[in-house]
């Protein structure tokens, strides 16, 4: 897909202002043409843009990059996915985390192939009806993959018109309206909403970042309502991230990283050696039943079948 966006930039030249944003607008677009980072799924089918897009949710892309490979290499269709286990598609999820996502993307997959003909529906309505589809993933399936006017607004576009626009430093926690006006106000002035989406969204990842922005390579710098302020920060007392070591999160990883590597059920006691407290090791077993990551075969524990 960057390749097409590129190439729409190329033809846009020098564009009559359609509203006052639209300069800084341009320049944020400008901005991604020369410095976009050649990610695999920014060149791929709209099945790999949906793919990409589960993956990269709470994950980092220097972890998604080489799973997205291989799951493409192995499934590059829908259709290829649908035709094995949700347990496969678990095994091959490997340790991206969050591992419900593998089985919300399987089911996903067996959606696309049994009632859209195995092509990835680019309507709203039927991309936010597949499971684990929602109003963020829906747009930027409908922005990247098939060029859509659709707003897309995850946490680094959301902070770069915070920044930029709304001269805060990052946005609320949740959407709000004025958020979700201003954001589609932004996307009706770019004479391409889906590379305006592309390009704020690299720049919220790459410059405009949360810990440490770097200002100075911004395109907008000059005009950025928070850098005007003096970058004010928030008043507002530090998140304390849970503690990941020790935690059932990691008892539940440690568990899903046994049965990945066994080709038959294991008894529940192989299953739980590398957790050092019986009663989590059952919480975990017990919630990975109940998420259905994991199944019962007898008195054995496996992966879906």
């Amino acid at each position: 897909m960057l390749s097409t966006l590129l190439r729409r930039a190329a033809t846009h030249g020098t564009i009559q202002a359609v509203a006052k944003d639209t300069p800084r607008i341009e320049r944020v677009c400008s901005w991604f043409v020369d410095n976009a980072r050649p990610l695999p799924w920014r060149s791929t089918s709209p099945w790999g843009v949906l793919v990409s897009e589960f993956m990269l949710q709470q994950t980092p892309v220097s972890r998604v990059e080489p799973v997205w490979r291989a799951w493409m290499d192995r499934w590059p269709e829908p259709g290829d996915l649908a035709g094995v286990s949700s347990g496969e598609a678990v095994r091959a999820w490997g340790r991206l985390g969050y591992p419900r996502r593998a089985l919300r993307l399987h089911a996903t997959a067996v959606a696309i192939t049994h009632k859209h003909g195995g092509q990835v529906p680019r309507d709203e309505n039927q991309l936010r009806a597949l499971p684990g589809v929602g109003e963020y993933t829906a747009a930027a399936v409908r922005a990247f993959a098939f060029g859509e006017n659709a707003v897309v607004l995850d946490v680094n576009v959301r902070r770069v018109i915070s920044r930029a626009w709304s001269g805060i430093e990052e946005p609320p926690a949740h959407l709000t309206a004025t958020e979700r006006a201003l954001a589609a106000g932004l996307a009706q002035s770019a004479p391409d909403a889906s590379l305006w989406a592309a390009a704020s969204m690299e720049l919220g990842a790459v410059v405009c970042t949360k810990k440490v922005p770097q200002c100075p390579a911004c395109p907008v710098a000059r005009t950025c309502a928070w850098r005007r302020a003096g970058s004010p920060a928030l008043d507002k007392a530090p998140r304390r991230q849970p503690r990941f070591e020790g935690s059932d999160r990691q008892a539940r990883g440690n568990i899903l990283r046994v049965l990945r590597d066994s080709d038959v059920p294991l008894p529940t006691s192989t299953v739980l050696a590398g957790v050092a407290d019986f009663d989590q090791g059952e919480r975990a077993v017990n919630s990975l039943l109940d998420d259905g990551l994991i199944v019962r075969v007898g008195r054995r524990l496996a992966l879906p079948s």
